[in-house]
C-alpha cells in the first residue's frame, strides 16, 4: 500500500515537510494500527506531542481508501517521528532520518529555477517586499527614541544614580541593582560609597565628583559619589525603555 495524495486539514496548507504515520508504518514495514498505538502510547506518556490528525488516500490492490493519520510538521515533528521510529524498530532509524532529509531538500530553492519559473519568482519579490517594509515600520518605531538617545548622549553634565533612574523612569532600587550585578559600581568593605569599575571611567559612562560635605560639628568631610554620565545614560536607556504612559 502506498499514499497517493494528502488531504490534509487548512492548517497545514503551507509547503511545510510533512512525515505522516502511514509513511512510517513504511519505513519501519510495520502495520499502520501498530505505529498509530505506539504514537498514543508515547504521547499519553509525554515523550512527544500530541501531532494533529489528517487524511491520506492509499492504493489498496483495486481500490483506494481513505485512512485517518498522525501529521508530523517542523522541527517537533521530525524530531517526534524519530522518537516513534526508534521506539518500533531502532534499525529503521537511519531510514527515516534520510526521507527528512529529503523532504527538507524537495524545500529548498534552486534560484536558477526560481528565476525561471515566474509564480516562484513573484512570490519571493513579495516575501522580501513584505519583509523590507516590516522593517521600515520597526525603524519607524524606534526613531524618536534613537533620536532621544542621541541627544543625550549629546548633552552636558552628569547625574547621580537617583536622578538617573527618574530620567529612564525606572525604580532607583531596581538601577541600583543593575548597576551592581553587571558590574558598574561596587562598596569596598566597610565603605558606605559606591565607586565606579574602572572600565566604565574610561569609557565615560561614569564619573567621581568629590565633594566636601560640613559635618554637624563644624569638620569638613570629602565623599566621593557615582555619577552617570549623559554617555552612560544613553547606554542604559537601551537597556530600560521607556515606560508608555497611559493617555
Amino acid at each position: 500500500m502506498s499514499p497517493i495524495s494528502n488531504t490534509l486539514p487548512s492548517a497545514f496548507g503551507n509547503p511545510a515537510q510533512k512525515m505522516t504515520s502511514s509513511e512510517i508504518a513504511e519505513l519501519v514495514e510495520s502495520r499502520h494500527d501498530k505505529v498509530k498505538q505506539s504514537i498514543d502510547r508515547l504521547v499519553e506518556r509525554r515523550v512527544i506531542s500530541q501531532p494533529p490528525l489528517g487524511e491520506v488516500k492509499i492504493q489498496r490492490e483495486r481500490r483506494v481508501e481513505t485512512t485517518t493519520v498522525y501529521v508530523f510538521t517542523g522541527e517537533q515533528g521530525k524530531r517526534d517521528s524519530i522518537i516513534v521510529v526508534a521506539q518500533l524498530c531502532p534499525e529503521f532509524t537511519a531510514r527515516l532520518v534520510d526521507r527528512w532529509q529529503e523532504l527538507e531538500r524537495a524545500f529548498t530553492i534552486d534560484p536558477r529555477r526560481a528565476l525561471s519559473d515566474p509564480a516562484a519568482l513573484r512570490n519571493l519579490l513579495l516575501e522580501n517586499v513584505e519583509k523590507v517594509i516590516e522593517l521600515q515600520g520597526e525603524v519607524e518605531e524606534m526613531r524618536p527614541q534613537v533620536q532621544a538617545l542621541e541627544r543625550i548622549a549629546m548633552s552636558e553634565g552628569s547625574m547621580c544614580i537617583t536622578d538617573a533612574a527618574k530620567t529612564l523612569q525606572v525604580q532607583p532600587r531596581a538601577l541600583f541593582s543593575y548597576l551592581r550585578e553587571h558590574h558598574w559600581i561596587y562598596r569596598r568593605p566597610n565603605s558606605a560609597s559606591d565607586i565606579a569599575y574602572q572600565d566604565k571611567l574610561q569609557s565615560g559612562a561614569l564619573e567621581h565628583k568629590v565633594t566636601v560635605v560640613t559635618k554637624a560639628d563644624g569638620s569638613e568631610k570629602t565623599t566621593t559619589q557615582v555619577r552617570i554620565t549623559p554617555k552612560g545614560l544613553a547606554r542604559l536607556g537601551k537597556l530600560f525603555p521607556p515606560v508608555a504612559h497611559a493617555a
